[in-house]
């Protein structure tokens, strides 16, 4: 229900999402909705409160919903809402962008186009006594 739009203003917050194909665009969203989905109600209820917020709020200021505006004053609005004197505001603005880099990064291909290559055996360094 929310998926498109949060997907949409993740064009503006990672970096090549834009540029991902239907298929890759879909893994995104699976492993959001999945994320989502293991959130007690309560929580899914905020989120959906948030992505709302998010949409329509600049409605007051530009006459359009978020998904409606011009990229430079999509990333106006975000920065607002990043740096926002209430805190509500940041924090879900942080929950949102955190979901966004989860689905975007948390592809099988991402780690490959970034270079990632984690060690199987955990990180040796960090078990050394």
């Amino acid at each position: 229900m929310y998926t498109m739009f949060l997907l949409s203003v993740g064009e503006r917050i990672a970096p090549g999402l834009h540029d991902l194909d239907a298929a890759g665009r879909r893994r995104v969203a699976a492993i959001v909705e999945r994320a989502v989905a293991a959130r007690p109600p309560r929580v899914r209820r905020q989120l959906s409160a948030f992505l709302h917020l998010l949409r329509w709020l600049p409605a007051a200021r530009y006459g359009r919903p978020f998904d409606r505006l011009r990229g430079a004053q999509q990333d106006a609005v975000l920065r607002w809402f990043h740096d926002s004197p209430l805190a509500p505001f940041r924090h879900g603005f942080w929950g949102v962008k955190t979901l966004i880099f989860m689905g975007y990064y948390g592809r099988p291909e991402a780690a490959a186009e970034i270079g990632y290559r984690p060690a199987r055996a955990g990180a040796p360094p960090f078990h050394a006594r």
